[in-house]
């Protein structure tokens, strides 16, 4: 039976670079790495498919995993629209003795941290700056004014957060910010295994 696996939460306001660190560092094979799966009550959305970009289940079967408590962490982003980490889907990685990392929202980060104590290394990755952080926005291009000021609305609530979480991340550079994530990683994981 392999050493079972540590938990690495990275979460951060839309728009910090959490979601391109992550991938990046699922490609390092010394991380020995395995991303959690989020279960969604949505639709799929273009090419995404079941078990691979998400567990889709119907609403009723989302209530129905809630009162059954079979997620780590739940919320309902919109009326009837969930999203949650399944406990199967963490412990069928762990038990591959993969570590898991998990891109999630900063509530979710912190549910996962208490559940878990000292086998999670969270870390909050962070914009330089709002305007950084804004101007990252706009440059994608892909929503509206009004949608962007939503954003930095809920980035600035997110940011209170981030004294909460074991390691803060400015992703300024991002070459950088993947360095220093893999470093920390590195040390969370041999600490894991008796090593120093």
């Amino acid at each position: 039976m392999p050493n079972r696996g540590k938990l690495i939460v990275f979460s951060a306001p839309s728009g910090s670079g959490k979601t391109t660190i992550v991938r990046a560092l699922l490609e390092r094979p010394s991380l020995n790495l395995d991303f959690s799966i989020s279960a969604t009550s949505r639709a799929p959305r273009g090419k995404e498919i079941h078990g691979k970009d998400y567990y889709f289940l119907s609403t009723e079967a989302f209530e129905k995993a809630i009162k059954d408590r079979e997620f780590l962490e739940w919320e309902e982003v919109y009326p009837g629209q969930y999203y949650g980490t399944l406990k199967s889907e963490v412990d069928r990685l762990r038990d591959q003795g993969k570590n898991v990392v998990f891109d999630i929202d900063v509530k979710g980060g912190m549910s996962i941290k208490k559940a878990f104590g000292p086998e999670v290394l969270a870390i909050f990755v962070q914009p330089p700056s709002v305007e950084v952080l804004a101007q990252r926005l706009k440059g994608r291009g892909t929503e509206s004014e009004e949608k962007i000021k939503l954003r930095l609305d809920k980035a600035q609530q997110e940011l209170a957060f981030a004294p909460s979480f074991d390691h803060v991340l400015i992703n300024d550079e991002l070459t950088l910010a993947i360095e220093q994530a893999e470093a920390l990683i590195l040390e969370h994981i041999g600490q894991a295994h008796g090593e120093k």
